[in-house]
């Protein structure tokens, strides 16, 4: 569990960086919280600099779209999506519940959701 910051801090339509395995960015749509992967699967830009619109954001970058629900990106640039997180709010408090990578078959694939 990743320990996020205070509900308080963290208002809708704005988003925040924490570090798990890799970075994650957590997002506050009108009082739903999201996490996803924050590095941009096109190229390396981090999506919590991002455009956030509904429950999707747009990479800074490129203009790629990510929706924060599913971690699909909405179409090119992008082509892989993101790895989606589990989140909880504890006392005000919000966590992050890292997805981790499976292994399928003998191949390592990332676990969405």
């Amino acid at each position: 569990m990743i320990l996020v910051g205070e509900l308080a801090d963290l208002p809708p339509g704005e988003s925040v960086r924490v570090q798990g395995e890799v970075a994650i960015a957590v997002f506050n749509v009108d009082g739903e919280l999201y996490a996803i992967d924050d590095t941009c699967t096109h190229q390396d830009a981090s999506l919590s600099d991002g455009w956030l619109e509904g429950c999707a954001v747009e990479c800074p970058l490129h203009a790629a779209c990510f929706d924060l629900r599913t971690g699909q990106p909405s179409g090119p640039p992008a082509k892989k999506p993101v790895r989606t997180h589990a989140v909880s709010i504890d006392d005000g408090v919000i966590y992050v519940h890292e997805s981790t990578p499976v292994s399928v078959g003998g191949a390592v694939t990332e676990e969405v959701g």
